[in-house]
């Protein structure tokens, strides 16, 4: 079932339900503080960027999760296949970094004697800066990059947790924004260019269980001049209304039913899984079908004790076929995406 919200309503009710629960086009939700049933140190709000062609990337995420804050950076080096990922911890930050009520608000901030990152939003842009000192062998990094946000549509889910109806998830990815600007590591500097380089927005804001894993993946880009993209994921919350599978394509969401990555195992065990095999990825309805080749693992643990984190976020390239809705067969011959297995416990 895919059940779509158009009214535009509260995110939740007075009981802290969420209203309506489905996914949309667009932010018909209202995310409030005030409305949330549960303590301010279990709410939690990120704003994740990645920006990224063949040959290189960056990302940048500002999350605050009430107790803990987690800002990090990370350069990836896709064409020599390393990368690096710095993270700072936080304490108690409380919805201090100034993460908007909504993905058009906001001017996120954080810094310290280590590092800085914002951002900040203007209609039709959002831009990006980065400065930390001594973030790789001794090179400095630092960044500056505008994502033009065409009027589009976006993939946009809420949905509640079945044992804890009063924790929910509430998600917008926006893809395929073509980027200008540049990174530089050291004396090296990497140009994003809007014809061809483009940005990702991870927006989510909401109270979680304590135990959950998602399994996440984002293609952004273009196919023969048209925008096209698509966003997968699954593993967590009560997905029963929606899923939040959808193809981007020239403007337009596309919804897909359910999808399974086809990760390979090395065994029978939880997560034993061999990242850098081939994925096979495919979806209930036959609308999305490929292979994912590997290139590079990022791989980012943090576990400091009742609070822990253990990512794999691969980036590679999918071959396969895409359905739009009006039967239309989008052919993806080795198109750059990012698919990532995450368990966090806090």
């Amino acid at each position: 079932m895919q059940h779509e919200v158009t009214r535009h309503q509260r995110l939740l009710d007075r009981r802290g339900f969420v209203q309506e629960p489905g996914f949309a086009r667009s932010l018909v939700w209202d995310y409030n503080r005030e409305n949330i049933h549960a303590p301010k140190f279990r709410i939690k709000e990120w704003d994740y960027y990645l920006v990224a062609n063949e040959d290189f990337g960056v990302a940048f995420t500002i999350s605050d999760l009430g107790y803990l804050g987690l800002i990090s950076v990370s350069f990836l080096n896709l064409k020599e296949k390393w990368e690096k990922t710095n993270t700072v911890l936080d304490l108690f930050p409380m919805g201090s970094y100034q993460l908007g009520r909504d993905s058009s608000q906001g001017n996120a901030k954080f810094h310290n004697k280590k590092m800085a990152v914002s951002y900040r939003t203007e209609p039709g842009k959002r831009y990006i800066f980065c400065k930390y000192p001594d973030f790789y062998q001794g090179m400095d990094f630092e960044a500056k990059i505008c994502l033009r946000q065409p009027d589009m549509e976006s993939m946009c889910i809420a949905t509640p947790w079945k044992e804890k109806p009063t924790a929910f998830y509430y998600n917008q990815k926006i893809a395929c924004m073509p980027a200008k600007g540049y990174a530089k590591l050291g004396d090296k500097k990497y140009i994003f260019s809007p014809k061809r380089d483009f940005g990702v927005l991870d927006w989510g804001r909401g109270v979680w269980t304590y135990n959950n894993v998602w399994y996440w993946g984002i293609g952004s880009g273009q196919i023969d001049g048209t925008p096209f993209g698509f966003n997968l994921g699954y593993g967590f919350s009560d997905r029963s209304s929606a899923t939040e599978n959808v193809i981007y394509y020239d403007g337009k969401v596309h919804k897909l039913e359910e999808v399974d990555f086809g990760i390979p195992k090395k065994s029978g065990e939880p997560f034993d899984y061999d990242y850098m095999k081939p994925w096979q990825m495919t979806s209930s309805d036959g609308r999305f079908e490929g292979t994912l080749t590997p290139v590079l693992d990022r791989r980012a643990d943090t576990n400091i004790g009742i609070v822990a984190s253990f990512q794999h976020q691969i980036f590679g390239r999918l071959t396969g076929k895409a359905v739009l809705d009006d039967g239309r067969v989008i052919e993806m011959k080795e198109f750059p995406c990012a698919v990532e297995v995450i368990r966090n416990r806090y």
